[in-house]
């Protein structure tokens, strides 16, 4: 058997991607009328990147209810009127050959806040007063000062969200997405039940791993039920706290083993986003995340090697041949491209003519412009341009 290489296509349960080049979530806070609502905005970053030739395109963390949001500009799918805006967006995308994702969010204790680039009040929590709301999460413990203090879950709290999760996914799939993406990273809800940072609850969402990851599992378990037999479940990890006593790659690698054996399908692995800092012994230690080049792939290839999973890789990964290297050693059986893709849409298109791997889905509109090496296809003499 050939070994994949970036360029090689996969195929999930139906769903049928080009390539290993994909686009992960990215929030963009650009929903301006602070209704949840996608936007020409979000037509239009999303849409240059399929047209760039990326594989998948999982459209930003979208929240699975109104209080899910990070701020008042977050997107949603929470209503029938998201579904149908996000529709058209998800129809443009597969027309170029890319499918269409979406990660299905809550933002619990790092919710109500305001955007970082347009608002202009002062950062941090955003008020009830201005269109905010009283944040919730497994423990009354807020985000290291960044947030409002939340509001501790009761178990009718956790039922809603279950319920939230399961009109989300009805509402995804009935706008035509093919992968759907659970959101358990970065510090948001879900992560804030895995950790014991977040998480000091004494019934059966507190304690033991098995009650930490009791939340997860339950949504698993309805996003599985809604996607049916044809549709991609992926769930995303922060695999570590990157602190002492915190969430880590075992815990990790544990619970994504749970989640396959309940139909998850692959792990888009990252790190980080639940503390910015840890008090011991009164004195507050920084988290320190080594944030070089490529430096969550580690945890890509731990947690696909323990858990016997697919998984995806993210994390500065700018450089074509980086890239390619990544899926040929096996330690991702993806990579998720972020700032890369904003500075350049048609990154995929041009890792094809870098690597000199030829491609077959260039837009007929952009021939014009594509560079030829002679491993696609330049005559000896001819010059590239």
């Amino acid at each position: 058997m050939t070994a994949a290489n970036l360029f090689s296509p996969m195929s999930i349960r139906s769903v049928e991607i080009r390539n290993r080049v994909w686009v992960p979530p990215m929030c963009q806070y650009s929903s301006f009328n602070r209704d949840g609502m996608p936007t020409n905005w979000h037509l239009v970053h999303l849409g240059s990147m399929a047209v760039g030739g990326a594989g998948l395109i999982i459209v930003e963390a979208t929240a699975v209810s109104a209080d899910g949001r990070i701020t008042v500009h977050d997107s949603g799918i929470w209503n029938d009127e998201q579904r149908d805006a996000w529709a058209p967006i998800v129809e443009f995308i597969h027309d170029q050959g890319s499918v269409a994702g979406i990660q299905l969010a809550h933002a619990g204790r790092k919710s109500s806040v305001r955007p970082d680039w347009n608002y202009a009040g002062a950062a941090g929590p955003m008020p009830v007063s201005e269109g905010g709301w009283v944040p919730i999460a497994p423990s009354s413990i807020p985000f290291d000062g960044e947030s409002s203090t939340p509001r501790e879950m009761t178990r009718g709290d956790i039922d809603r969200i279950i319920v939230d999760f399961t009109t989300a996914t009805q509402r995804a799939v009935q706008a035509g997405f093919r992968v759907l993406e659970i959101h358990a990273a970065h510090g948001y809800l879900i992560h804030e039940f895995l950790s014991p940072l977040s998480n000091r609850r004494t019934d059966e969402y507190g304690g033991s791993l098995e009650n930490r990851a009791r939340l997860l599992l339950r949504i698993v378990d309805v996003v599985r039920a809604e996607a049916g037999e044809e549709l991609a479940v992926f769930v995303r990890f922060s695999a570590t706290d990157w602190v002492e006593g915190g969430w880590t790659p075992h815990e990790a690698s544990t619970v994504a083993r749970w989640c396959a054996d309940r139909g998850v399908d692959l792990f888009d692995i990252s790190t980080g986003g639940n503390v910015t800092g840890v008090s011991t012994g009164g004195n507050v230690t920084g988290v320190a995340i080594p944030a070089v080049p490529s430096y969550q792939v580690t945890f890509s290839e731990q947690v696909k090697r323990t858990a016997q999973v697919s998984t995806a890789a993210v994390g500065l990964i700018f450089d074509a041949e980086v890239a390619n290297g990544i899926i040929t050693s096996g330690e991702a059986d993806a990579v998720l491209l972020g700032r890369e893709h904003m500075r350049d849409p048609h990154f995929t298109l041009r890792a094809a003519g870098e690597l000199g791997i030829e491609i077959d889905y260039w837009p007929e509109q952009y021939l014009r412009a594509r560079r030829r090496t002679p491993a696609v296809g330049l005559a000896a003499g001819e010059v590239a341009f």
